[in-house]
């Protein structure tokens, strides 16, 4: 039962290798050009409204568009990944940690470079938050630290968990239909719907979520 409660997130679990499973990750580049290039299409529609409405959420924490390219594309890269995951027979690549902390502490690594080379004085006063008293001064800028540091653990745990909550939530639904009435399966195929369209919710807002989460701390530095 464990076996095929997890097998879903196993890559060698798959009649396709270790390495074919993983490329799947890179599925997006598939619907992203040609929906990049097919502006007149409804899912050319789509894609621009989606970027434009993503663009002016981030846009306020920058000041130039060239910085948030960055941020629509991982939006859009984990978005993708997280609806073919929805799939039958699908390799979730966003539901491990390996994936997601893969990304989380890449971006972070990034960011916290940038910021202690060339604000290096901004960095140094955002771990002492304004109007601090002197005796807390230290615990403020441990607390602010240890923070810091965590967000990238925090950002992958994020995503990974609720992927992989809402797909095993799916799979113990499948598998309470063998050997029952018809009754309990037309309900349970029901209740299948309903969570795929709350998954396919949750695949949006966790994209949406890290990416903004990004923008925020690419903002601090």
């Amino acid at each position: 039962m464990m076996t095929n409660l997890f097998s879903s997130f196993d890559p060698m679990s798959s009649t396709f290798s270790f390495q074919l499973n993983w490329l799947s990750t890179f599925m997006f580049l598939i619907v992203f050009f040609p929906i990049y290039w097919l502006s007149a299409s409804k899912s050319g529609f789509i894609y621009s409204e989606l970027t434009s409405y993503i663009t002016k959420e981030f846009i306020p924490l920058f000041k130039s568009y060239k910085n948030i390219i960055l941020f629509n594309v991982l939006f859009l890269f984990i978005l993708i990944n997280n609806i073919f995951g929805l799939m039958p027979y699908t390799f979730t690549s966003t539901a491990h940690i390996a994936m997601t902390l893969s990304m989380a502490l890449t971006i972070w690594m990034i960011f916290m470079m940038y910021g202690w080379l060339n604000n290096t004085k901004h960095m140094f006063a955002h771990l002492v938050p304004l109007g601090t008293p002197i005796v807390l001064m230290p615990f403020m800028v441990l607390i602010e630290t240890i923070s810091n540091i965590i967000r990238p653990i925090t950002l992958s745990v994020r995503l990974a968990a609720n992927l992989t909550a809402g797909h095993l939530l799916l799979i113990l639904l499948g598998e309470s239909m063998v050997n029952n009435s018809l009754l309990i399966i037309i309900g349970v195929t029901l209740a299948q719907f309903a969570l795929m369209t709350l998954e396919a919710a949750v695949a949006l807002i966790q994209a949406y979520v890290f990416a903004t989460l990004s923008t925020l701390y690419a903002s601090e530095v």
